[in-house]
């Protein structure tokens, strides 16, 4: 049985628990919904929010970066950087989309484990299952990162068509130019 299986099943057995033991009262179901959320392995809480791309969580015990795999977001904190078009929004945006929930982080068979800075990489999803990563891509807060092979690289690559043919976000606000390697940078729209 796979793991997420397995994880739903357990769910669902501990709220059939607190129904059989404690009667159906509402607060009794809420609180077993959140053990059965907090427990699960693989949800972590965020420590901080670097910025659009990169999040900090607390695991096993320390703080660990963890770079979003297949999403650039431009630049809010890069040394000798300035502060890119759309930056602010994008670092707003991962941190209200996650507020003070846990997250999951599943790594890519595709990808490194981590990056040059030693981050782990990592799709980010929210315990309903929805993806940090492409969310980004699709309200176009954040472009495709085509620099390194991952299995969602087409959707990715067809999100942020989407997201450009729409005027979403950053594609509406700035003037985002092409890079050598196939990605863009956020500029201000002149």
């Amino acid at each position: 049985m796979r793991r997420s299986h397995k994880r739903h099943l357990a769910v669902a057995l501990l709220l059939v628990a607190a129904f059989w033991l404690g009667g159906q009262t509402p607060a009794r179901v809420g609180h077993a919904r959140q053990l059965a959320t907090h427990d699960q392995p693989g949800l972590y809480s965020v420590a901080y929010f670097v910025d659009g791309d990169t999040i900090a969580v607390n695991m096993n015990g320390h703080e660990e970066k963890v770079r979003l795999v297949g999403v650039d977001t431009p630049e809010t904190h890069k040394p000798n950087t300035p502060v890119q078009c759309y930056g602010p929004q994008a670092a707003a945006f991962t941190k209200s989309f996650i507020g003070t929930r846990h997250v999951r982080l599943v790594s890519d068979s595709l990808s490194t484990d981590r990056d040059r800075y030693d981050r782990l990489l990592r799709y980010v999803y929210l315990p309903d299952g929805t993806s940090l990563n492409e969310k980004l891509i699709q309200a176009g807060y954040g472009f495709y990162y085509p620099y390194f092979p991952f299995t969602k690289s087409q959707q990715f690559g067809a999100d942020e068509q989407a997201a450009m043919a729409a005027h979403k976000g950053l594609w509406a606000s700035c003037h985002p130019t092409p890079t050598d390697s196939g990605g863009f940078v956020s500029n201000p729209q002149n």
